[in-house]
């Protein structure tokens, strides 16, 4: 049976301001918000359990609403409704609550594509305490375009699912491996689990291209505005740079990581 909601003033409807502006509200919750069908579709094809489904029947595709499974709770919300949740300015008329679902560093999976037993040699991008969420999700976005086994985001200051991330990565939170731990905790399980750290930094580095990508890795990026932390310099295995002929030293942090990034996937034979 689908609900009908037509106040702005709805509880449901109050929660979900909350959940979308808060992060506090998400945490307390165990709930995010999903705008978008093809993020939805991905949030599901990810494993994550959606709570509620909203949808406007002005706007939403209601053929592609019908592949949703029946079992979801489903509201039908008026215009002025949908336009009082809606974040984005372009919109499907449809939205979730999704059930939050954090991956620990312990819960990693490094399997090859058909085959048992771990992977020997995992392709991990990391970010150290990026701030801008569109530069995570950009990051998000493309960990998924070189298919890397998994992200890290270490000394994270935002949470993973405030709505501009899920947003710029275009639901590619969903397609990764993500999972958020200190830099130590994350420096001691690579260097348990035998993975190699290349740091991205101007600094006593080699050009990216000189290094061997082939085994087990991770590649490591800070923040444009003040670069990796001494931390990830002194476990690094090598550091690295990306070789520059203009007049800036460095690029945006997501097109530095898909430079390194597809270098490693040239090398693998990808």
């Amino acid at each position: 049976m689908i609900k009908e909601i037509s106040s702005p003033n709805n509880s449901l409807i109050k929660n979900i301001i909350a959940l979308s502006d808060k992060s506090r509200a998400r945490k307390k919750q165990g709930l995010f918000i999903v705008e978008g069908l093809r993020e939805i579709s991905l949030a599901i094809k990810g494993n994550h359990q959606i709570d509620t489904l909203l949808f406007c029947p002005e706007i939403a595709d209601m053929d592609a609403l019908s592949t949703i499974d029946d079992a979801v709770e489903k509201s039908s919300v008026t215009l002025e409704v949908y336009q009082k949740i809606a974040y984005r300015a372009t919109t499907e008329g449809v939205l979730a609550i999704v059930k939050s679902s954090i991956t620990n560093l312990q819960d990693l999976k490094f399997l090859p594509s058909g085959q048992a037993g771990p992977k020997q040699n995992p392709l991990i991008l990391i970010a150290e305490a990026p701030e801008k969420p569109g530069n995570i999700g950009a990051l998000l976005r493309t960990a998924d375009a070189a298919n890397v086994d998994a992200v890290l985001i270490a000394n994270p200051k935002t949470d993973l699912y405030n709505p501009n991330i899920i947003r710029s990565s275009v639901g590619c939170v969903f397609t990764n491996q993500v999972a958020m731990a200190s830099s130590a905790d994350i420096i001691a399980f690579l260097k348990k689990n035998g993975i190699s750290i290349y740091s991205a930094i101007l600094q006593e580095s080699q050009p990216y291209h000189t290094q061997n990508f082939t085994t087990g890795c991770a590649i490591v990026v800070g923040t444009e505005a003040t670069g990796l932390s001494q931390e990830w310099r002194d476990a690094s295995t090598a550091n690295i740079h990306i070789p520059m002929q203009g007049e800036i030293d460095s690029l945006n942090v997501s097109v530095a990581a898909a430079v390194l990034l597809f270098e490693a996937k040239r090398q693998r034979g990808f």
